[in-house]
Order: C-alpha cells, then sequence, then structure tokens
C-alpha cells in the first residue's frame, strides 16, 4: 500500500484518479458558468431566489468559468482550487442565507481538492496523511 509521505510521487492509478476528479469539478463549474452567461429562465429565477440582481449572471459565468480554467491547468492548478474555494465558500454562504441546502458546493470545493491532492506530491508533502498497513 502506498502512504502518501510526499517523497514519492503518486502512483499511476492514484493520479488518474486525481486527474478524473479534477476534470469532473472543472465540467461542472464551466457549464454552471456557461449557464449563468446564457441565462435560461431557470438561471433568472434562481438569482430572484438567491436575491441576487440578473444582471450579476454574466459576470459571475465568466468568473466561475476563469476559475475553473486556472484549476484545471497543472501549472496553476493549486491557486485555482484556492480561487474555486472562495467562489464555492460564497455559493455556500448564500445558499445558508437563504435557507436552501448548502452540501452541494461544499462537497463540490472537498472533490475538487481531492483531486488536486492525488495529482500532487507537493500538495501530499503539505498534508502528509499516513496510510496504515
Amino acid at each position: 500500500m502506498e502512504t502518501n509521505s510526499g517523497a514519492a510521487g503518486p502512483s499511476r492509478l492514484t493520479r488518474w484518479s486525481g486527474r478524473i476528479l479534477s476534470i469532473l469539478v472543472t465540467l461542472l463549474m464551466i457549464m454552471s458558468g456557461v449557464m449563468k452567461i446564457l441565462k435560461p429562465a431557470v438561471v433568472v429565477q434562481g438569482f430572484t431566489h438567491l436575491g441576487y440582481p440578473e444582471a450579476q449572471a454574466v459576470p459571475l459565468g465568466i468568473l466561475e468559468i476563469g476559475c475553473a480554467v486556472i484549476y484545471l491547468l497543472p501549472g496553476t492548478s493549486t491557486l485555482g482550487a484556492v480561487l474555486l474555494t472562495g467562489y464555492l465558500g460564497g455559493a455556500t454562504a448564500t445558499s445558508v442565507r437563504v435557507g436552501d441546502p448548502w452540501f452541494a458546493p461544499v462537497l463540490v470545493g472537498v472533490v475538487a481538492w481531492a483531486g488536486l491532492f492525488l495529482q500532487e506530491r507537493r500538495l501530499r508533502a503539505l498534508l502528509p496523511f499516513r496510510l496504515r498497513p
């Protein structure tokens, strides 16, 4: 069994598992951003329910896509994870404020960091979880 000491790089399976998680998060965030830019009726209704002006949909969609792209690029993936965490923190706070379930944005943030953790040796060294044999 592999230990996550940070000294050795992740196994091929671990790296690919992380890539798959990261791609899923990226696709979800890009899809959500595109929906905000296109503003179908469901998005307009959602913004009204959340108490945000409809005019903020496009800027938020662009921001969401930008964060997702930064997260997807290997050289900026850690910065992207930090930016996604901030964005999703705002989504969580908004959900709590209006009384909606808040766990979906938290789960997306956890999966984003898990995907990065499985791929990134330096992050594994920073967060040295150990697996017991």
